[in-house]
């Protein structure tokens, strides 16, 4: 058998994709809610359009999102029929401290977090608990210019300390930061950073990043402390990078694009800056301000196993005439010939997986979970609100089967995966209801009408087969 007996299938999703109750329960705003729908969403999840607060020319789908504020139980009920053990979820900062600075928290919101735990156990389900999945309280954004400011990293210290004694016994998997390279594609969305025209952009990335960095090595050590039965982990929006041409020059830009991402996680998980890593700031005049001790902090601390999303490989060139962008999920990536593309134009490329995981696992040698894999598709329903959505099945078995391949026959040592969106729930990428990822179909469309009606798809049975054969079977 390719998998561990104590495997954790599950599923994931994000706060501000699926909880909506945006104004409830005390909770505050955050950057994730202010973010719309439409041509304006990449302009500003990037930084360079300014939107601290809702206006009336644009739809806002996290608002609502899929109403599992209200929904949770339904929702966990229907994994807990299709066998999950694990589920990856993330708390909404601001349920816990809705402006972010606060010296106490919210207990409404804590009381929310803590029913939901105690929902997942009912049904076997291991919590895994993402701190901070894009979320940053719009307060600390305009009082103290978000992650740029080293005051976070004492309100997220705060944070930490709460939910970890609060859920001590609850929950035993956290990941400190979802994909935390993405603060330098959608800085807005991913860390709460807004450019003013005089900003070196490049030097606010790389010292907000250095924040977010030494608070996850500060988040790693309470975790620890409070309970040493924690794991935690980092986690970074994988994808290995592939020379388009043997010519040297492409070989040594996949190899950069790489480094690019990975300097997050050789931090996290080695414990210091990378030499790559320092050159390249030096060379670009970026001077990161670090205190003392933080050099020890970030060295003590490195987080137990490295999570990670995948959905398609990219392709690195220096040749202008092929740099035809794909969308690839805010990646820029050449388009690989050799691959198909989904609907919105990302790469399938399972294999890319299997080359993803070992990399990772030779670089880091340290446990891997997969916690975000799927694919974003149109589903169209019938009369009863079913979808057979094979498309789903085969794109899944063919990532699991590289996944076993890894594992099976390279020896990569795996925790986990949890399928993206394992409910259809909002795009973070294009704001979008229509690009589904799920096993259960949700009646909402991009406007935000429908009934939010729970449909089992085809692919609910056939992951639920998949659970109980530990990844054995993985036939349609």
């Amino acid at each position: 058998m390719a998998f561990r007996k104590d495997f954790l299938w599950g599923g994931a999703t994000a706060a501000n994709q699926c909880e909506g109750g945006y104004n409830e329960g005390g909770r505050g705003l955050a950057n994730v809610d202010v973010v719309p729908i439409g041509k304006d969403r990449f302009p500003i999840i990037s930084g360079q359009m300014k939107m601290f607060d809702f206006d009336d020319k644009h739809f806002y789908p996290a608002k609502e999102a899929i109403d599992m504020y209200h929904r949770y139980k339904e929702d966990i009920a229907l994994f807990g029929e299709m066998g999950f053990k694990t589920y990856r979820l993330s708390i909404a900062w601001t349920r816990i401290f809705p402006n972010g600075d606060e010296a106490e928290p919210n207990e409404e919101g804590l009381k929310f977090y803590e029913d939901l735990f105690k929902e997942c156990h009912k049904y076997g389900i291991e919590p895994l608990v993402t701190i901070t999945h894009f979320d940053c309280p719009m307060h600390l954004i305009k009082k103290y210019g978000a992650w740029r400011s080293r005051e976070l990293v004492g309100f997220y210290e705060n944070l930490c300390k709460v939910i970890f004694n609060r859920y001590k016994g609850l929950v035993k998997y956290w990941l400190t930061f979802n994909e935390i390279n993405m603060i330098l594609h959608a800085p807005f969305m991913g860390a709460g950073l807004y450019f003013e025209e005089d900003d070196n952009k490049e030097q606010v990335k790389y010292q907000a990043a250095h924040h977010e960095l030494v608070a996850s090595a500060i988040a790693t050590k309470i975790a620890h402390e409070v309970d040493p039965e924690n794991k935690v982990g980092c986690m970074l929006a994988a994808g290995s990078n592939y020379p388009y041409t043997p010519k040297p020059e492409d070989v040594w830009a996949g190899k950069q694009n790489d480094r690019e991402n990975y300097f997050f996680i050789d931090v996290q998980s080695r414990g210091e800056y990378p030499a790559y890593a320092l050159k390249e700031m030096e060379r670009n005049g970026i001077e990161i301000k670090m205190e003392e001790g933080d050099k020890e902090l970030l060295k003590a601390h490195t987080v137990d196993f490295i999570s990670f999303s995948y959905y398609s490989s990219r392709v690195a060139t220096v040749d202008p005439e092929l740099l035809e962008q794909t969308q690839g999920n805010i990646f820029a990536s050449v388009k690989n010939p050799y691959l198909e593309a989904s609907e919105w134009g990302w790469q399938i490329d399972p294999l890319g997986l299997r080359i993803t995981m070992n990399d990772l696992y030779d670089r880091y040698q340290k446990p891997l979970f997969i916690v975000e894999n799927g694919l974003g598709a149109v589903d169209t329903p019938d009369e009863n609100g079913y979808v057979e959505d094979d498309y789903r099945i085969e794109y899944l078995a063919a990532h699991l089967q590289a996944m076993k391949d890894a594992v099976e026959l390279d020896g990569v040592d795996l925790w986990g995966y949890t399928t993206w969106g394992c409910i259809d729930l909002v795009s973070a990428g294009t704001g979008e209801m229509k690009k589904r990822y799920g096993f259960i179909y949700v009646d909402r469309d991009n406007e935000g009408n429908g009934t939010l009606k729970r449909t089992k798809k085809k692919s609910f049975d056939w992951y639920k087969k998949v659970i109980a054969s530990n990844g054995e079977d993985l036939s349609n």
